[in-house]
């Protein structure tokens, strides 16, 4: 892809994105070109996204893309509004009293349900189900766990102690969907509530982040983030994660989603960005990141992603 050799509906796909292939990371394909795909499977028809990437014509492939990218715009709009939905509903049930968290509307959608289980897990850290309601009448649920629980055998024990209330199942450690009866979700709740405590012995869980340690400050440059954006990462196989304290000299959100930082240590000033936090920090913090370069107007400066943090 970096040397330009892709398909058209790759090509059409990092332009709809606004990501240069030139400079592609496997992030750019996770959080970029993935959900556009995966988004026609969600809320339409599948068949886009796989007509847009074996097409040979790159016109073609530019208005499937294109298609793929207003319904991935659609699907943002569905999620957040289930999202909030869910908070809400969370908010008046103490969340951080049981091991586990489920969730459920039946005018949610059944695509999205998915999205909103994975937003919730990280939210509250525990192994989450986010449920809706089918065109048969039956409740669509998707499931994303902690390492510390593997779903599917957690659906298996709730399925062995509760015969009928899971019509189906299947899934992995980390993932998982399921049909219940309609009626069943109460049921259901207090049932994986209870396999959750029973295989992990746990009655709340504190998410561990793993890290390379601290990082000179000297290293902490264009190159150095040039070189680990050259490699690739991935499952069992992640980017290096370095630890180190920061004082914030200014922050602010992005579009009410993201906190955007200016980080001083040791009398050097980095730009910083945490995804998906819509919270400020105090002053001093202690702060888990990765290196990014970040390309603007033609200038390439070094970019700390930040992980995880949280206040001294």
């Amino acid at each position: 892809m970096r040397a330009g050799y892709m398909q058209p509906g790759i090509r059409a796909l990092f332009a709809v994105s606004g990501r240069d292939p030139q400079k592609a990371t496997a992030s750019d394909l996770g959080f970029g070109l993935g959900p556009r795909i995966n988004a026609a499977g969600r809320l339409a028809d599948m068949s886009l996204g796989i007509k847009c990437l074996i097409s040979d014509d790159y016109d073609e492939a530019l208005q499937l893309a294109r298609e793929l990218d207003a319904i991935n715009q659609q699907r943002r709009g569905i999620e957040v509004a289930m999202r909030d939905e869910a908070i809400a509903s969370l908010a008046q049930a103490n969340p951080t009293a049981k091991a586990s968290v489920c969730v459920y509307h039946p005018d949610w959608h059944q695509g999205v349900v998915g999205l909103v289980a994975s937003r919730l897990k990280e939210m509250y850290w525990r192994p989450t189900f986010a449920f809706a309601r089918s065109d048969a009448g039956e409740l669509r649920g998707s499931g994303r766990s902690i390492p510390d629980l593997h779903l599917r055998d957690a659906l298996d024990l709730v399925s062995k102690r509760h015969p009928g209330i899971i019509l189906k199942f299947g899934g992995h450690a980390m993932a998982a969907g399921l049909s219940l009866r309609e009626n069943a979700f109460d049921t259901f709740t207090r049932a994986f509530d209870e396999a959750v405590r029973y295989m992990t012995g746990k009655s709340s869980f504190e998410p561990v982040i793993e890290t390379d340690g601290s990082l000179k400050v000297d290293h902490a440059n264009v190159e150095i983030a040039g070189l680990l954006g050259q490699h690739v990462w991935g499952a069992g196989f992640p980017p290096p994660v370095f630890c180190d304290t920061f004082t914030i000299k200014q922050q602010r959100l992005l579009k009410e989603r993201h906190l955007k930082l200016s980080l001083e240590r040791d009398g050097c000033v980095f730009n910083a960005i945490w995804f998906n936090r819509a919270q400020l920090l105090p002053e001093q913090v202690n702060v888990a990141y990765r290196l990014e370069q970040n390309e603007w107007n033609g200038s390439v400066s070094v970019q700390l992603l930040i992980e995880h943090a949280q206040g001294l």
